[in-house]
């Protein structure tokens, strides 16, 4: 099955044929580095970097190129409320964006030019806009003139005539046009600067990315990402000075990812209503907010909770909750429980047609648009047959038999993970990791009055399976709140009461 995409300049799904076999140019424009991310910043980041990832998974070579905005007007004015070189400020949020892409799990990128590494660059291009009739100076200052490119307004759909200046548009009484947009912008005091035959300046927000993805990909590359927010005007900008400029065709897939919202708000720090994504690290690790923002597709808008992280916690939990149950039962020589030998092939053939529809199903969805909402249904459905084939099936099998089966379900569950960037911990945690508060809580409801962490797990799960015997609903939830409350993970199984540590 062909890779299909959906094209943002065709509003259709395409099927996906880069300029060269086996090869991905694939460009995501980078953050302005005035301060630390927010989540919703990162969800762009995240999305392509799955992208990337499956991309790769599926044979393809990708270099892959994001810039970093480290000249802009956030910046200057960061610098200056903090009383420090703007230079400073964008060291130390280039630093500060590394590191939470590293702890999110997020690739390097092939290339990470900056823009203040591009300068020449930009300057030629801005001449070649001059020298074909599309940009003027004014004072100083250059500017892209709109109406001179016939195509503007063809990314975002609108019609020139109806447009007005707005978000990142300049209002300058100088401009031949309210939508024309700076290129270059003449230096104000203490601001940086850099010579260029107009004068001292540096240059507008629109023009790196254009300069920057054609030196280091060529035209027309593959893949333009990023939020849908930049649909108009930075990525209208870039196309229409790109084209004008070379004279070909800029990109052949632009894709852009949906919002990141609060209350049906866009997430943003204007706003105010954002949570930075080092902020929410610290308390759900990386993997949870990987699994939180690819059960919705990439295209649609993500409603950000607490309840939502808490949710997608609870996802990774049933994910890695078979995962864990098979590494126990091989280290407790666990076996089979009674049934015969016809229904036992029953079950085997049932998990084995589950391990190869799960892994079809994952390239299906992916294939369609990178849809890692139906991708990771289809990892669920294997949980949930592994699930079924430990716990109501035949298990490990009476001398083991079944665990190379098991094993396979296992590794098919964490491969489609893997190529997502969500690292399972199947790993039994250790006894001596158990919070000493657990200790307590088996004297509370079970007695239990010695000092082993087993002993005292074991203890509180009899005494949850005799509440749950008796019918006695509010002890077995309370003790199965308060160990959650701990970190532990309480499910209710065919067998009784399983407790797993979960932190």
């Amino acid at each position: 099955m062909a890779i299909r995409v959906y094209n943002t300049l065709t509003r259709t799904k395409e099927a996906f044929v880069p300029r060269e076999p086996d090869k991905v140019a694939m460009y995501v424009c980078g953050p302005t580095v005035y301060n630390h991310i927010h989540i919703g910043n990162a969800r762009t980041f995240l999305t392509f970097d799955i992208i990337r990832r499956y991309l790769a998974w599926r044979g393809f070579d990708v270099t892959f190129v994001q810039n970093i905005t480290d000249v802009d007007d956030k910046i200057i004015k960061r610098a200056a409320e903090e009383g420090v070189p703007a230079t400073e400020v964008a060291e130390t949020y280039t630093a500060a964006f590394r590191s939470a892409m590293e702890a999110l799990g997020i690739g390097r990128p092939s290339r990470q030019p900056l823009a203040t590494q591009t300068i020449p660059q930009m300057i030629g291009m801005v001449e070649r806009l001059i020298a074909g009739g599309h940009a003027y100076v004014v004072d100083g200052d250059v500017y892209f003139s709109v109406r001179s490119f016939p195509g503007y307004g063809k990314l975002s759909g609108r019609d020139i005539d109806d447009l007005e200046s707005g978000a990142r548009v300049e209002v300058d009484e100088r401009k031949q046009d309210p939508l024309d947009f700076a290129l270059w912008k003449s230096a104000k005091p203490g601001e940086p600067r850099w010579p260029s035959p107009w004068g001292d300046g540096r240059p507008g927000w629109h023009l790196e990315c254009s300069v920057m993805s054609e030196e280091e990909l060529g035209l027309p590359f593959d893949i333009h990402g990023g939020a849908s927010d930049l649909i108009f005007p930075h990525h209208e900008n870039e196309l229409a000075q790109s084209e004008a400029a070379t004279g070909v065709r800029f990109v052949k897939y632009w894709l852009h990812g949906g919002l990141l919202q609060v209350n049906a708000e866009k997430m943003s720090k204007s706003l105010g209503n954002f949570m930075l994504l080092k902020d929410v690290l610290e308390v759900y690790p990386a993997p949870i907010v990987r699994l939180f923002m690819m059960q919705t597709h990439y295209r649609s808008p993500l409603e950000f909770s607490t309840d939502r992280l808490d949710e997608a916690r609870t996802a990774y939990e049933r994910i890695a909750g078979p995962l864990r149950d098979l590494e126990i039962a091989k280290r407790s020589h666990a076996r089979e429980r009674v049934g015969d030998e016809a229904a036992s092939g029953v079950w085997v053939t049932r998990l084995t047609k589950a391990i190869e529809d799960a892994k079809t199903r994952f390239i299906e969805e992916m294939d369609d648009d990178f849809n890692t909402a139906g991708a990771l249904a289809a990892v669920f459905g294997l949980v949930r047959e592994m699930n079924a084939f430990i716990w109501e099936g035949p298990g490990i099998g009476a001398h083991g038999e079944n665990l190379p089966l098991l094993e396979r379900a296992a590794a098919a569950i964490k491969e489609p993970l893997d190529v997502l960037g969500i690292e399972i911990e199947a790993r039994p945690v250790r006894v001596s990791e158990y919070p000493t508060e657990v200790m307590q809580l088996a004297q509370d409801y079970a007695g239990y009055t010695g000092t082993d962490g087993a002993e005292a797990v074991d203890a509180l799960r009899k005494a949850r399976d005799v509440a749950r015997s008796e019918r006695n609903w509010a002890v077995a939830d309370s003790m199965r709140d308060r160990l959650q409350d701990l970190g532990f993970i309480v499910e209710d199984k065919p067998d009784g009461t399983h407790i797993t540590y979960g932190r």
